[in-house]
């Protein structure tokens, strides 16, 4: 396992990570979040054999808050690591510039126009004669 230079273990998000912006509270993942804890609160009352939909309304929303608080940090963390990883990566094409010519440069191979292969293209329906 790799670790970065200067990096903490077991911390979850560094102080790098103040510098995105947050995610929006409508994201899908958060949604997903909340409708995971909802379901889980209804799988928890039928496990407990109470009315699955009208027992435990609390429980189901404090399961809701819950999943969604989590869910909010794992997406902030998500991000921050997509954001790290891009930063090296655009890191690597700047420090070796001849692994990644330009597009339209000399160097680069272009393809052809045309396959060579297919013939000339036709003009008209195929006659029978």
């Amino acid at each position: 396992m790799s670790v970065r230079p200067g990096s903490v273990p077991l911390q979850f998000l560094p102080d790098q990570a103040r510098s995105l912006p947050p995610p929006s509270l409508t994201d899908p993942r958060l949604v997903y979040a909340g409708f995971m804890g909802y379901f889980t609160g209804l799988f928890a009352n039928a496990l407990h054999r109470r009315p699955v939909v009208q027992a435990g309304l609390h429980r189901q929303l404090l399961y809701v808050t819950a999943f969604w608080f989590v869910g909010y940090f794992l997406v902030k963390r998500e991000n921050f690591k997509y954001a790290q990883r891009d930063q090296d990566m655009f890191e690597y094409v700047k420090r070796h510039p001849e692994d990644f010519p330009k597009k339209g440069s000399p160097g680069v191979d272009r393809p052809p126009l045309a396959c060579p292969s297919a013939g000339p293209p036709s003009r008209g329906p195929p006659s029978d004669g």
